[in-house]
């Protein structure tokens, strides 16, 4: 494995520059100051690099019977509760939005990318669904359902509205096809996400209810308010065609009436929407990515948020964590490592924020999915990871998952939900393929505009 990553490493670093290439073929030129190495190295190939192999993880890594993604892939080959073939359905919605760009950049063939479309499709027509909605987890190669949780067996609202989100963009991709096999594919997508009973999850209140379950009932009692990852499930169940709810439910759930726009600060940055967590605490940046990985932020705001300024400035709080580093941590800084979000941990899986992170262990996908919000700072994060730490971050499916300079701790494994923000978010900062397609969509303008939006998209 070790041989493995370092010739994967040598490729990246060649295909980038012709210096580093004769210092990875000649031993004895391989002795190159970071500063020349840093010379050669050009940022947007780079970038380009890990969206490409990035993607893998949801080409060559799905699990083959679904052709959906895997929730996890550790290349060490030690897996929780034996669940090598679990799958996942927010990781995978962000799995066919990764497809669609594998298409639109070539990483493979339209007839390729038709094929495995179709499969995952397939599958999620014949899994069970709870009122139109699909459970967290799925088992791979049978198709039933895999409690997330002991009252965590049914309907998940919030993982589904991350696969609605994917099943509109596929729709508009397709939309304008004349093939047979597309029109299917874009047909199917339509029906699937029209299928969702939005207005189910109220409980008859106006706010959405997180999960439902078909043994406990609403037993989980988790009403989604903001702010956190979740804003896209209101604009879609707003949206909806076929089981729209009112924009009471948005105005009393979502924003509090209100109350989810704060003048609360965070290194004198302004927060502006009070995140679900302690006063004066902000929430890990996977907040900041989830919901926009088709809902444009950029230009959008209702009557209480700006939310353009609520992102950027999510990540913008990162870097200040990151130059302020008052625990001393190896390795961090706005020019070296930032971005701190829910992932893998030294003891399991965490929601590392910046008032939570306790043995200085930092995620790629935080700063990399932030590149449409803070793109040379993103860049400048990418390029420090291939001078400085090479095959200890990267691997077969582009970077691990979390790292740990201070505790030399570098675990060889990859969650779905953190892989799918990278490819995507890389490519709405190209050319906003994923937004475009998402934003024009007839019901999606519909619904931004029921709840009284406004977008520069």
């Amino acid at each position: 494995m070790t041989r493995y990553k370092n010739y994967v490493v040598c490729i990246v670093i060649a295909l980038l520059s012709a210096t580093f290439l004769c210092s990875c073929m000649d031993s004895s030129k391989n002795k190159m100051s970071n500063k020349g190495e840093e010379e050669t190295l050009n940022t947007d190939s780079l970038v380009d690099v890990v969206q490409k192999q990035t993607f893998q993880y949801f080409w060559e890594g799905a699990e083959p019977n679904s052709g959906m993604a895997r929730e996890r892939i550790h290349l060490d080959g030690e897996y929780p509760q034996n669940d090598e073939n679990v799958v996942t359905i927010g990781g995978s919605g962000f799995g066919i939005l990764a497809l669609l760009i594998g298409i639109h950049n070539d990483f493979i063939t339209r007839e390729e990318g038709n094929a495995r479309l179709q499969k995952i499709l397939n599958f999620l027509e014949k899994a069970e669904r709870f009122e139109g909605a699909w459970s967290h987890w799925y088992e791979g190669e049978t198709g039933k359902v895999k409690a997330f949780s002991e009252m965590d067996n049914g309907g998940d609202i919030v993982e589904t509205a991350f696969m609605a989100q994917s099943l509109i963009v596929l729709r508009e991709f397709y939309k304008p096809s004349s093939d047979s096999v597309e029109s299917v594919l874009a047909e199917t997508a339509d029906r699937l996400w029209q299928e969702i009973n939005w207005d189910f999850y109220r409980n008859e209140e106006d706010v959405l209810y997180w999960h439902w379950s078909p043994t406990h009932g609403w037993g989980m009692n988790h009403a989604i308010r903001g702010y956190d990852e979740c804003l896209v499930s209101y604009v879609l169940a707003a949206s909806s065609p076929s089981h729209p709810v009112p924009v009471e439910v948005y105005e009393n759930g979502w924003t509090r009436n209100g109350a989810i726009k704060t003048a609360i600060t965070k290194y004198d940055i302004p927060t502006e929407v009070k995140h679900n967590a302690k006063e004066g605490e902000i929430g890990p940046l996977f907040w900041a990515h989830y919901s926009y990985l088709a809902l444009n932020p950029l230009g959008l705001k209702d009557k209480y948020v700006n939310y353009e300024e609520a992102v950027i400035n999510h990540a913008k709080i990162n870097l200040a964590y990151a130059d302020r580093n008052p625990k001393k941590f190896e390795g961090y800084g706005s020019d070296q490592g930032w971005g701190w979000t829910a992932s893998y941990s030294i003891n399991g899986y965490n929601a590392h924020h910046p008032d939570n992170d306790e043995f200085g262990v930092i995620a790629p996908t935080a700063a990399i999915s932030s590149i449409a919000y803070t793109p040379e700072e993103s860049k400048s994060f990418i390029k420090y990871l291939f001078l400085h730490l090479k095959s200890k971050v990267w691997g077969k499916y582009g970077f691990y998952d979390a790292y740990s300079e201070s505790k030399d701790w570098f675990p060889e494994r990859y969650l779905a939900i953190d892989q799918g923000p990278i490819v995507v978010m890389i490519q709405n900062y190209k050319d906003a393929f994923v937004w475009d397609l998402f934003m024009n969509a007839p019901e999606v303008k519909e619904g931004l505009k029921t709840l009284g939006f406004q977008s520069s998209s």
